[in-house]
């Protein structure tokens, strides 16, 4: 993982934060971004996650 970014979203009365990671393709080398729209309880799970 090289870089990772989070934003803090507030939707009425759900607090929910996007999540985008870098991950490297083991195949070509190249890096893709994977995003999510979650709880922040669970932000850190994602991006320890490979």
């Amino acid at each position: 993982m090289a870089k990772k970014s989070v934003a803090t979203l507030q939707t009425g009365s759900k607090r929910l934060t996007k999540a985008i990671k870098m991950v490297k393709s083991p195949k070509t080398g190249a890096y893709t971004f994977v995003s999510a729209i979650m709880a922040p309880e669970l932000v850190s799970d994602f991006l320890e996650k490979k």
